[in-house]
């Protein structure tokens, strides 16, 4: 079986927009407790989910531009996350969602910039 970059890169921003809809939107309750115990502002959590879901509409956008701004705007946020991982000392295996999703978005931008490249 071959799975084209075309097929792999829309399965990675299937996965990556179910990820974040599902925390963000079906397990809402969880992120608010997780920003009052990372003592972070409510402007800030509404920020942050703003952002994320603005940043996964992006990723099925027909401009690879765009798909690749999207992409690198959850990359960032998912760092800034596991630097509130390591600020407040959470374990390692707290950590492994956001990096899995910093790889999944990168790897998303890069593939992006590919074809963006091919089409120039």
């Amino acid at each position: 079986m071959v799975i084209s970059t075309a097929g792999l890169l829309y399965g990675l921003k299937a996965f990556l927009a179910g990820t974040i809809f599902f925390v963000w939107v079906v397990r809402y309750q969880n992120i608010k407790e997780e920003f009052k115990v990372y003592r972070l502002p409510i402007w800030l959590r509404d920020l942050v989910g703003v952002l994320k879901l603005s940043f996964t509409i992006m990723l099925f956008s027909s401009d690879l531009s765009i798909v690749i701004l999207g992409s690198l705007g959850i990359a960032g946020l998912m760092f800034a996350a596991i630097i509130t991982h390591l600020r407040i000392k959470n374990p390692i295996y707290k950590m492994l969602p956001a990096m899995s999703l910093i790889l999944v978005s990168c790897i998303i931008a890069i593939l992006s910039f590919q074809g963006l490249q091919i089409k120039i």
